[in-house]
């Protein structure tokens, strides 16, 4: 029987202050506290499809805009993952998944190479979702690459409206995420690289 892969980060700066925590072999469980609905809306589906149990609170400077507490979200989040995956001994670490809703279609797909790098290609119906500002989720992933350690490519093939066109972003985000951080038994104690290191 594996450790538990759990961690909890706390981020303060003068801008925003946020706690994650996350168990990466929950049950989709969530508890989300940003002070932007939307966004709250789409980290539910991280945990959801991820089946990630994901706490998380954050106060910010929303009198400015949502830039800062999205963006200091993904970097928590890439935090608290980085530190439970651990040293990625037995990890699958590639994930991909394609997700439709309705008109719209996404596929993200990602690895856990330790080098942190994103190529996302999004071109948002809409510039706002309720509240949430769609260029905002380019800084979400980004914030989480740069911290997890990871590579990401998002794309959306199809949509025409903004709203399903994230929706299948995150969800897709969330089913990847948990194809490429499932222990794979096959593997156990052995780093998945040829390096013998990431």
């Amino acid at each position: 029987m594996s450790a538990p892969r759990i961690a909890e980060v706390k981020r303060n700066t003068k801008e925003t202050q946020i706690r994650v925590r996350v168990n990466l072999d929950g049950t989709g469980e969530a508890r989300l506290s940003t002070g932007i609905g939307f966004f709250d809306h789409m980290l539910d589906q991280i945990a959801r499809h991820g089946l990630i149990d994901l706490e998380i609170e954050a106060q910010g400077d929303l009198h400015i805009d949502g830039h800062h507490t999205v963006e200091d979200v993904g970097i928590t989040l890439g935090m608290a993952v980085a530190e439970a995956v651990g040293d990625k001994k037995g990890l699958t670490r590639y994930g991909h998944s394609y997700v439709p809703l309705d008109e719209a279609l996404s596929r993200v797909v990602i690895d856990f190479s330790g080098r942190p790098g994103i190529e996302m290609d999004v071109a948002f119906k809409s510039g706002m979702i309720g509240a949430f500002d769609t260029q905002l989720a380019f800084e979400f992933f980004q914030g989480f690459a740069n911290h997890a350690l990871v590579t990401l490519h998002i794309d959306n093939l199809k949509g025409h409206n903004a709203h399903h066109q994230c929706e299948t972003i995150f969800k897709a985000f969330g089913r990847a995420l948990r194809m490429a951080m499932t222990l794979d038994p096959r593997s156990a104690g052995v780093i998945p690289s040829t390096k013998g290191s990431l």
